[in-house]
């Protein structure tokens, strides 16, 4: 029982750092990010590129995401626009993934002090940069007890059992990553748990790779959540984010052993792996819709106003 609640601290702790690192990102860009955001996406491949840049500098597709509706919600933005922001958020979130795979756990207790002493400068920029250290630290110390635990964790009964499970179904293994990433509110939290469990061994590459497919889908319940009362256009958005993520998952089903193959041979270390693999499926779902960008929002759009009449 203590293992377990030590493990749900750490996923707080680590949700905690993603905001940290978000809030710390955003005051440094100041509002100019949403101003720039909608001037620069008047084309679906520059959308992509928008999507990309800010959900690099937010670490969150989410967060973006509930930009973008709140932008459409307000007219700034209309909804064609969004569709190559939502392709560019899938892309940018890979970022996080690569970043929470390097090796800094030395470095954890100097940077914490660092960012201690930055927060306490009473002064506006310094205190953003802490906050953006102070989540790094938080992030990488989750990953560690991830890690950790993994081994904890899997002697315990009914997670064995539930790991077996997804060891012989790649089908439940997405509908798990879903879930808890819909439950989290986080996919880069559910990614990280997946690397800790995949450096210890507790899981293989191809579960891991299935639960991350599932995590794409999971991400999708933010947006719909603000896309609640927002009009029809920030529904469409929400609409548009499930159906690319749920088409890329299905159509990347059937290659999920290609994948995992590929990513061993590109990295030694199994979180690397998972990352490279989260970039490559990303990267190829995007490129494949983006010259169909506008032909699938008009999709969406007769779609869901026919479902409505």
């Amino acid at each position: 029982m203590l293992v377990l609640i030590v493990f749900i601290l750490l996923i707080c702790l680590f949700i905690f750092g993603m905001y940290l690192l978000r809030k710390g990102l955003l005051h440094l860009s100041g509002e100019s990010l949403k101003i720039w955001l909608t001037k620069v996406t008047d084309t679906p491949w520059k959308g992509v590129l928008a999507g990309i840049m800010v959900t690099c500098i937010l670490q969150s597709s989410s967060a973006v995401m509930i930009i973008t509706i709140g932008l459409i919600a307000t007219r700034m933005l209309t909804f064609p626009q969004s569709i190559g922001i939502i392709l560019g958020t899938n892309i940018g979130t890979t970022f996080t993934a690569e970043l929470i795979t390097f090796d800094i756990q030395s470095f954890l207790i100097p940077l914490m002090g660092l960012a201690l002493l930055l927060l306490f400068t009473g002064k506006k920029k310094p205190q953003s940069i802490g906050m953006v250290l102070l989540g790094i630290s938080f992030l990488f110390t989750a990953m560690g007890g991830f890690e950790f635990l993994a081994g904890p964790l899997k002697r315990i009964g009914i997670i064995d059992q539930l790991l077996l499970s997804l060891k012989d179904s790649y089908l439940l293994s997405i509908l798990a990553g879903a879930v808890i990433t819909g439950i989290i509110q986080s996919s880069t939290a559910t990614t990280g748990i997946i690397m800790g469990f995949l450096t210890h061994g507790a899981i293989e590459i191809d579960t891991g790779v299935a639960i991350l497919l599932g995590s794409n889908i999971g991400t999708c319940v933010d947006a719909l959540l603000a896309a609640i009362g927002s009009g029809r256009e920030a529904r469409l958005t929400a609409y548009a984010h499930i159906y690319l993520n749920v088409i890329g998952v299905a159509v990347f089903y059937p290659f999920i052993d290609i994948l995992s193959t590929w990513g061993t041979k590109v990295a030694t270390s199994p979180d690397v792996q998972l990352a490279h693999i989260s970039v490559l499926f990303n990267v190829i779902c995007s490129l494949l819709v983006l010259p169909f960008a506008e032909g699938f929002g008009k999709w969406i759009i007769r779609l869901h106003d026919q479902n409505s009449t």
